[in-house]
């Protein structure tokens, strides 16, 4: 009935419906908690190429879990079918909820046919980190990579996804570029 004022009870969570929900998430909590993953996983490698792969897990899991939520939530439990959709997707909707808005730009690679680039000028993972000189080459970005590398190969067009530093002229900090690479199939 509309206008009695009555609230539904649930008798179970899970039959709750899905509501969109607070999209927001404290920026000082979600640097600590990052801080946090990548001082834990630190500790536990012996090198930085281990350590970017393990971030890379740890987005991979974060992504398929995205995927999974906005497809059910935004469209209807499908899933897009075509490459350029799925990177219209990520580029967009999945940026959008994950940082609060459309990443600076999506573009195809100019020297092989399967590969695309999104970049960011100021990725938010790399926003609140200061890397010693001694971990040289260490780019946080590789959790946004396995982020994009979950959502991707969970959707069915496997990649193999990379982050990397680019230098901007007459800018102090470098652009993030998260390279997407796909796989002959797709």
């Amino acid at each position: 009935m509309i206008g009695t004022g009555k609230i539904k009870q649930y008798a179970n969570v899970l039959d709750k419906p899905l509501g969109k929900g607070k999209q927001e998430v404290s920026l000082s909590a979600f640097a600590f908690l990052f801080s946090e993953l990548v001082q834990y996983n630190q500790t536990q490698v012996d090198n930085i190429s281990e350590l970017e792969t393990r971030l890379e897990d740890a987005g991979y899991a974060v992504g398929a879990r995205v995927l999974e939520l906005l497809c059910h939530r935004d469209k209807g439990n499908r899933r897009e079918t075509r490459l350029l959709g799925i990177l219209s997707f990520v580029h967009s909707t999945v940026w959008k909820v994950l940082f609060g808005k459309v990443a600076d730009s999506l573009e195809k690679g100019t020297e092989h046919e399967d590969e695309y680039m999104i970049s960011e000028k100021e990725l938010l993972v790399n926003r609140f980190i200061s890397i010693p000189k001694d971990m040289g080459t260490f780019h946080c970005g590789a959790f946004v990579a396995g982020i994009v590398k979950g959502v991707l190969e969970n959707a069915g067009f496997p990649a193999v996804v990379t982050a990397h530093f680019v230098p901007v002229e007459g800018q102090q900090r470098p652009r993030t570029t998260i390279l997407i690479k796909f796989a002959e199939e797709v």
